[in-house]
């Protein structure tokens, strides 16, 4: 990832400066990375969870509010209400549509071990935050924005979504897909572009620093709310001491307020650890593994016009063998005339090669469209992403900086009024 500053130094521990100043000295440069901006034409919400309890099953529903000015939409407002299921529904049509092209990933179906539980108010907010963040995203691409399911998705009523979903491929065409990219990833492709074998590495490179940011940053969360537990308990303990010993009743007054004021801040600090920071840095653990499964489509169709050019060299080859070869001699045995049996085979391979021939135009087409569409979307993902972490960071930053401001400003406040308390003790009486 590009962590370059703008003026290319490095942070100087010698400097005699506040922190809060330390964070205007430095900004991310994003000059050449930032798009021109567009006219944003459609805006998407994603809120108002509910809860729905059946007989077989309990799911939370989320309303989707759409405003938009394109002309495809036969309102210019909708207001539809959709389950977990009918996003991941999306995806996997914006992903059968466009195989190439980088969808950004959905919240887990399932809550991982050691995170909240299923339908936990905090587990709804944080899938309801991604799930806003995944349309919205749709909504920014130029390609996959104008998708008729995406359309669909928005505006159509629950029934209607039900009766569109069933017009989509049947069982038996996605059994067809999934045997042919089955078999293209078991044959593997020959000559993959160095551009995308850049592009695997630096993959597999940046999901595992993510996946390790990831599990590191859960675990200080973690530690840091048990860490709380702790505090909530430390401030009752002195003011509850405080009431036994009147000489230091103050003091333990006073270590028991810092020690209040200190809570509050660590807790705000560990919320939005927790709201931002992780929660940036799962997103793109799910994005790593997004990009591995479109490298693994764009390699399944360059297998696939390999192994269509494999079989059309062969089936030149055997039009093009000695016409003694086995198959004719064989039918000659059989009574055939040996001159009409290498003439029907050579229609039949005729035949076959057209084919082939045809359906390689096609496969070119399609992979260099495959080609094309990745490597455009990979430059605007890169974008989004160096954004979308960078923005993580300066707002953690600036979150730690707030709370360690804050909690100085308050043991500093204590320590002077100690000593001026402490002060006033040691002076001598006037009468004296």
């Amino acid at each position: 990832m590009d962590t370059t500053i703008t003026d290319g130094g490095s942070f100087n521990a010698s400097l005699q400066t506040s922190p809060g100043s330390m964070m205007n000295q430095y900004k991310f440069d994003e000059e050449d990375e930032e798009e021109e901006p567009g006219v944003k034409d459609i805006f998407i919400t994603v809120d108002n969870p509910e809860s729905h309890v059946t007989t077989i099953e309990t799911f939370i529903t989320y309303r989707v509010l759409t405003k938009t000015t394109r002309s495809e939409f036969d309102s210019s407002e909708y207001e539809v209400r959709r389950r977990y299921q009918d996003f991941l529904w999306l995806k996997g049509r914006l992903e059968e549509a466009n195989p190439t092209l980088i969808v950004h990933p959905l919240p887990e179906k399932f809550v991982m071990k050691g995170m909240v539980e299923r339908f936990n108010d905090d587990f709804i907010e944080t899938r309801r935050r991604a799930l806003h963040r995944f349309l919205n995203r749709i909504a920014e691409h130029p390609i996959l924005s104008c998708n008729e399911d995406f359309k669909v998705f928005l505006s159509a009523q629950a029934w209607e979504l039900t009766s569109h979903k069933k017009q989509g491929p049947g069982f038996l065409s996605r059994m067809g897909e999934t045997v042919r990219a089955v078999a293209a990833s078991v044959r593997g492709i020959k000559n993959r572009p160095e551009e995308f074998n850049s592009m695997q590495e630096y993959v597999e490179a940046f999901s595992q620093k993510m996946t390790s940011l990831d599990r590191i940053t859960q675990r200080i969360v973690k530690e840091e709310r048990e860490y709380l537990e702790e505090l909530k308990e430390y401030a009752p303990a002195y003011t509850l001491w405080s009431g036994s010993e009147e000489e230091l009743v103050e003091p333990l007054k006073g270590v028991a307020s810092c020690v209040d004021r200190c809570f509050q801040e660590t807790e705000e600090q560990v919320r939005h650890l927790s709201d931002t920071l992780a929660p940036a840095l799962h997103e793109y653990v799910l994005c790593g593994e997004t990009l591995k499964a479109v490298l693994r489509r764009r390699d399944n169709i360059q297998a696939e016009l390999e192994a269509k050019n494999e079989a059309l060299a062969a089936k030149r080859a055997d039009r093009d063998a000695d016409p003694r070869e086995r198959g004719v001699v064989w039918q000659s045995l059989m009574g055939k005339n040996p001159e009409e049996a290498r003439q029907l085979k050579q229609q039949r391979l005729a035949g076959e090669i057209h084919e082939l021939k045809e359906e390689i135009d096609k496969l070119e087409d399609r992979v260099e469209w495959a080609n094309n569409a990745l490597k455009g979307d990979w430059s605007r993902w890169q974008r989004s992403m160096r954004s979308d972490l960078k923005e993580a960071f300066l707002s953690t930053a600036q979150k730690n900086v707030d709370h360690y401001e804050k909690c100085l400003a308050v043991w500093e406040s204590f320590l002077l009024s100690m000593r001026a308390e402490v002060g006033d003790i040691s002076q001598p009486s006037g009468d004296s």
